[in-house]
């Protein structure tokens, strides 16, 4: 399935890359390049996710941390992530049945729907200790030149911010085992470095952002 950019695939994943491994100091290039999906049908998606909230909660405020929290979650990372898990760049047991059913419109519907309900932070106290050894962490391998500051994310790289703890050791456990590849290289480069403490004080400091 072609999205709505020019380029292939391939093509556009790997000039993303790039761009991000430059800093994005071209940010007009940017949006010329890699436009947002464009604008579907929030009510439309709505209606399309009463399936994901069973897992994904009301307005896809998850409370059960084996699902990611999708309320605020920016529409265009959605829409790729959806769309991997329908063409097997990205495998799970639950997601993949339900993403291959799935059209490019009803991913684009549900894609608007979440990112538009109001961002919603995990319920979870990290380990003071841990939090300030994350946020170091995070400084030194700098994350927020892609995930922006406060980890509100951007286009196609996702928001984090107070997403469930264990969902972000799992991802990038994920990452770090090339279990999880659709990222054009960006983060299983980052997380291959990581140690399990990093993992676990990334995620206590990102799991406590508002």
């Amino acid at each position: 399935m072609t999205p709505r950019h020019a380029l292939p695939y391939p093509l556009y994943r790997a000039a993303l890359a790039a761009t991000l491994a430059a800093g994005a100091l071209f940010p007009a290039l940017l949006l010329a390049l890699f436009p947002a999906v464009a604008r579907a049908d929030a009510k439309a998606g709505e209606a399309k996710a009463s399936t994901c909230m069973v897992c994904h909660g009301p307005q896809g405020k998850s409370t059960d941390a084996s699902y990611p929290v999708l309320a605020g979650q920016t529409s265009r990372y959605i829409y790729l992530e959806l769309r991997d898990f329908k063409e097997g760049r990205r495998s799970d047991p639950s997601m993949t049945p339900v993403a291959a059913q799935l059209s490019r419109d009803d991913m684009q519907d549900l894609a608007d729907y979440f990112s538009s309900q109001t961002p919603f932070q995990a319920a979870y106290k990290g380990d003071t200790s841990r939090v300030k050894a994350g946020s170091a962490r995070s400084a030194e391998i700098l994350c927020t030149m892609c995930h922006l500051g406060g980890f509100t994310g951007q286009n196609e790289i996702p928001r984090v911010a107070g997403q469930h703890y264990a969902y972000i050791v799992k991802q990038l456990e994920d990452f770090r085992a090339r279990r999880r590849t659709n990222d054009a290289g960006n983060m299983t480069s980052v997380a291959r470095n990581l140690s399990d403490d990093d993992i676990k004080n990334l995620a206590s400091y990102i799991a406590n952002l508002n």
